[in-house]
């Protein structure tokens, strides 16, 4: 065997290092390990994340609920129920209007019902006849006639209403059944009622924009003159207007009730109360968002805050990779992905808790579930650009560190 001598040009060898990748498949599994590795860590920074979320959510969702039954109780019960009073005495009772109140204003123009009651101040009612006198549970004995219901758009819980005559039976307001414990109605279904025994003959679903009525004992204009000295002048009358005319006949009731005195005459419209409800909830839900704002931006600087302490932990990790050929925009791209992850996961576990807690205050409370969509991909969005914001700073640091300044550590 022979020797072939080989030629030497003398020109160098180049070796090429090649070029470093990153493929997308290795970005998640490479991002998370830091997650992976101090889950504790990762819990705990993730948490001002959930509960900023978890604010924003529930705060859309139980106000959009409660707005909506709110909308709903003015869409049933109209905007257009007015009431007429003549203030109150000194012990709470109504004072009396004149007997021509209810018989003028059904003379206004636009006017399309009226209803007048009267609060008999001599006359309690009690469960039986043993109750002392002073117990009477905040309720009230109030004579009325069949325009009541239909003025005030009600309907009966059970049993019926009342009949015109000088009989001696009631209809109980809903808090009124409550307070006496009464449920069912029946001929031996009795209380004891200024002086008198009474039938109950029905109870009344719950009136949103008559609450006195709910706290009542109804009897018949005709019982309470036979029975219980009624004098015939009303103390409180209800109506309903023309709902294009609302403000029109608003002006004109106050002389109408009372031309001697209607400085006296209090005129209400029971939906403002309503309007003014969702005005508090607005302004209420405004100050709670502004917290869970707060809430994220802790969230997002606890984040921040792990991620610094990650890189510095982290040198020798980054060190070695760029030693084998990671460049820093892979260096970078791995701890923003970390930032990013900590956050969604953070994001979608505010959304979870919140969405709970809107569904069971509303479940409890009766509303309609109503979760605003924008809510929902708004805070996830909210959060993942909490988290970029948040890893943005630490994923360059860890990119500028210095492969020889990182491997001294090892």
């Amino acid at each position: 065997m022979t020797n072939t001598p080989v030629k030497r040009t003398g020109t160098p060898v180049k070796h090429t290092v090649p070029k470093s990748t990153l493929r997308a498949a290795d970005l998640l599994p490479t991002g998370t390990l830091g997650l992976r590795s101090r889950k504790l860590r990762a819990l705990l920074s993730g948490l001002g994340i959930a509960i900023g979320i978890a604010s924003i959510v529930a705060v859309l969702g139980i106000t959009r609920s409660s707005q909506s039954n709110l909308l709903t109780q003015l869409d049933q019960l109209g905007t257009n129920l007015l009431t007429v009073v003549n203030g109150e005495s000194q012990d709470g009772a109504e004072t009396q209007l004149e007997a021509t109140a209810a018989p003028m204003i059904r003379q206004v123009p636009k006017v399309l019902s009226v209803a007048p009651t009267a609060q008999l101040t001599g006359a309690r009612v009690y469960l039986n006849d043993h109750v002392p006198p002073g117990q009477t549970g905040g309720r009230v004995v109030r004579a009325c006639d069949a325009t009541l219901l239909s003025t005030l758009d009600g309907s009966l819980l059970t049993g019926r209403f009342l009949d015109p005559g000088p009989y001696p039976v009631t209809v109980l307001g809903y808090e009124a059944a409550t307070t006496l414990g009464i449920k069912q109605v029946g001929p031996s279904t009795r209380v004891w009622l200024g002086g008198h025994w009474f039938t109950v003959t029905g109870i009344l679903r719950p009136f949103p924009f008559a609450p006195e009525i709910d706290r009542s004992a109804l009897v018949s204009f005709a019982a309470a003159t036979r029975l219980l000295d009624y004098d015939g002048r009303p103390s409180r009358v209800y109506l309903r207007a023309d709902p294009d005319h609302v403000s029109d006949v608003l002006e004109v009731l106050a002389p109408t009730a009372s031309p001697v005195d209607p400085a006296r005459v209090d005129v209400n419209r029971p939906s403002d109360a309503l309007t003014a409800q969702l005005a508090a909830k607005e302004s209420g839900a405004a100050l709670i968002l502004g917290l869970g704002a707060i809430a994220l931006l802790v969230g997002a600087i606890g984040i921040a805050n792990v991620m610094v302490i990650s890189v510095l932990e982290r040198r020798s990790e980054i060190g070695l990779r760029r030693a084998l050929g990671a460049a820093r925009l892979h260096v970078a791209a791995q701890f923003l992905t970390e930032s990013l992850v900590l956050s969604a996961l953070g994001g979608a576990a505010g959304l979870l808790f919140g969405s709970t807690v809107t569904a069971v205050m509303a479940y409890n409370r009766g509303w309609a579930i109503l979760i605003p969509p924008q809510a929902l991909w708004g805070g996830l969005a909210v959060a993942i650009t909490a988290g970029a914001l948040a890893g943005l700073y630490p994923a360059l640091r860890a990119a500028r560190v210095p492969p020889t300044d990182a491997l001294r550590t090892v």
